[in-house]
């Protein structure tokens, strides 16, 4: 048997900053030209207020580091585009921080150690409750403030939180411990499903089976709609886990500009106006009785701006895995939803739409999808799934990321990670993975792949450039964890901003 191989190489993504700059490194892009929302003029805000809760050393800690951000930190080693000199905040985002008594909340006063007194029980659950509840009480108080309420605020844990209360075991119905255990068996046997590559996207056995704080407080704030930044000693102190200072700036500092409400940067336009969207699942228990998955969407405009919309809820089997399919009429509700959520912000329904998802689309999907989106001139329907197939290149990094292979011209592999010509070399642990890129239709799966790549860039919350996933479904799990925290009811606030 013959096998046809064809290889091309994709241009990296073109980002836009301030002013009329553009260019592929986003780290070079905001020193020289500062970030994207300073061609708002007079629009955009010249200061960041940050506010700050938590126990009083490690708050005086952060005050320290956002001090330390600001005045800039070299670079471990000079010279090398990986890490690269962090030179102040004020200078990289041409914005001021901001901090005051008035926008911080110490948990913990008078000489009683709150925190510790909240961890001290011997029941998870009881430190997991009591822990929640004084964050959640210093959120509260900062959200109601009509003056001095800050744009963002930093959520101090210490370790031994993270330790004692960072997450807590669910009182599980037999049906949920089933699906629980049928996940670990999967991923243990590491079947062809790929449930194991897929770990970083889709829900793995924790996920059903834990709470996590992190994603409980961002709930806590989502229904306050603070926006908040989980700081931990691993970002203000060096550790064996800590990355060099410089890198912990950068990407700390993004996340919180885009936080606040800043635009650090966006994709140059190519093309007509698109709303990419992700759809996923995750588990959610009722009544004890019984579980659903819940479809999630993600949708991001060509300009970035995302949000995060709770589909409905699909009936789940042990054993069922990743063949999680919507209905026809969930299809069409989340295809209405997306359009009308995009309208709202934009003024105007895109011109294109392209879905994504991690699983084939079955016909109901298909077709609820189309008919919800009939109005829109161009829709493509993408599976983006890992596959086990690798390239090899003569000399020592592995593939470029961009390359684009076809097999016999049916099926198209996509690296999003790989050697990376910004920075010169490949800062992964491990050999990089292609995705396979699968459309509906007649789609150009060309097309497809570039999209694809370009959305790796649009993470906001990190100044890093490996990222392996489109934006659409990077953070997945994570919206998932959060909404399941926030409860039953949509919340009020859908932007993005408020789940990374």
């Amino acid at each position: 048997m013959t096998i046809d191989l064809s290889v091309s190489e994709l241009p990296s993504p073109v980002l836009e900053f301030g002013g009329a700059a553009s260019g592929s490194d986003l780290k070079e892009g905001l020193l020289s030209a500062g970030p994207f929302d300073m061609r708002f003029g007079s629009a955009r805000p010249d200061k960041i207020s940050v506010g700050l809760v938590g126990p009083g050393e490690l708050i005086d800690s952060a005050v320290a580091w956002l001090d330390r951000c600001e005045d800039g930190i070299g670079a471990l080693r000079e010279g090398s585009k990986l890490r690269r000199s962090f030179d102040g905040f004020s200078s990289v985002f041409r914005k001021k921080i901001v901090t005051s008594d008035l926008m911080t909340i110490r948990i913990g006063t008078e000489g009683r150690d709150l925190i510790a007194d909240a961890i001290r029980s011997d029941e998870p659950l009881v430190r997991f409750t009591k822990v929640l509840g004084l964050y959640d009480d210093a959120l509260k108080q900062l959200a109601s403030r009509e003056i001095n309420r800050p744009d963002i605020v930093l959520v101090c844990i210490p370790p031994d939180v993270r330790e004692r209360a960072g997450n807590v075991t669910k009182e599980l119905s037999d049906e949920a411990k089933a699906v629980a255990k049928s996940f670990a068996k999967r991923q243990k046997s590491r079947q062809l499903d790929l449930l194991d590559l897929l770990e970083t996207v889709e829900e793995g056995p924790d996920d059903l089976i834990k709470r996590d704080l992190h994603n409980a407080l961002k709930a806590k704030a989502l229904k306050y709609r603070l926006p908040i930044q989980i700081v931990t000693r691993k970002l203000l102190h060096e550790t064996n886990e800590s990355e060099d200072p410089a890198t912990r700036a950068w990407n700390f500092s993004v996340g919180l500009y885009y936080k606040s409400g800043g635009v650090p940067w966006r994709l140059r336009p190519e093309g007509p106006q698109t709303c990419f969207v992700g759809v996923t699942f995750h588990h959610v228990e009722r009544a004890k009785s019984h579980i659903v998955r819940s479809s999630l969407a993600h949708a991001f405009s060509s300009d970035g701006e995302g949000f995060a919309i709770r589909g409905g809820g699909v009936p789940v089997e042990p054993g069922q895995a990743l063949n999680v399919h919507l209905s026809y009429e969930q299809a069409f509700d989340l295809g209405e939803r997306i359009i009308s959520e995009y309208r709202l912000r934009t003024g105007a329904a895109p011109l294109r739409v392209v879905v994504h998802k991690t699983s084939d689309f079955d016909d109901d999907e298909r077709e609820g999808f189309q008919q919800a989106l009939a109005d829109i001139p161009i829709v493509s329907l993408i599976t983006l799934t890992p596959s086990p197939l690798r390239l090899f290149r003569f000399g020592t990094y592995p593939p470029k990321v961009g390359t684009v292979f076809s097999v016999n011209d049916t099926r198209t592999f996509l690296y999003t990670t790989g050697l990376i010509p910004e920075v010169g070399t490949y800062p992964g642990p491990h050999i990089p993975q292609p995705v396979e890129i699968r459309g509906v239709t007649s789609e150009n799966l060309e097309i497809a792949a570039r999209d694809a790549l370009n959305l790796t860039r649009m993470n906001w919350n990190t100044a890093d450039l490996k990222g392996r996933h489109p934006i659409t479904l990077s953070f997945a799990r994570r919206v998932g964890g959060i909404l399941t925290e926030f409860g039953d009811e949509d919340p009020e606030e859908t932007s993005f901003r408020y789940f990374v």
